[in-house]
């Protein structure tokens, strides 16, 4: 028995494969992958939100007091329709509204054309004599 054994010098058998087998490298991405996604928590589409608890007082027997100061396009102040001549004397009524126990809401509307100073200015005054119960109101005249 005997064993025929090349000497190594032919062109056939010197070539050498140089491509890597990239298939199990893809098994062991595609099981990674599938592994990755299992653990991802699942996205619940829900809000939370944090609801009153109810409460079984009776409401309150009469409406707030609404009061309407409106700023005019050139700064003119309006306190329930009637015209304010100056600062102190808004300040003298806002002072009125803080000073009372149950504070009326106070709704500022401003024009469109008013420039900013004047309402920063009543906002400013209203905060410094404590009127807590203020609100910016007709905002649908900025939307365009």
């Amino acid at each position: 028995m005997a064993m025929n054994v090349g000497s190594g010098g032919g062109e056939e058998a010197g070539d050498v494969m140089v491509d890597i087998n990239t298939t199990p490298l893809i098994d062991v991405m595609l099981v990674l992958l599938i592994m990755f996604i299992i653990t991802i928590p699942i996205q619940t589409h829900a809000v939370k939100m944090n609801m009153p608890v109810p409460n079984n007082a009776a409401p309150p027997p009469t409406p707030p007091t609404i009061i309407r100061i409106d700023l005019d396009f050139d700064g003119t102040i309006g306190w329930n329709g009637e015209i304010i001549p100056d600062r102190a004397t808004l300040e003298s009524r806002l002072q009125q509204v803080a000073a009372e126990p149950d504070q009326p809401e106070v709704h500022l509307r401003p024009n469109k054309l008013v420039t900013y100073k004047h309402v920063a200015m009543v906002m400013a005054s209203a905060q410094r004599l404590g009127v807590t119960k203020i609100g910016i109101v007709g905002n649908e005249q900025f939307l365009n």
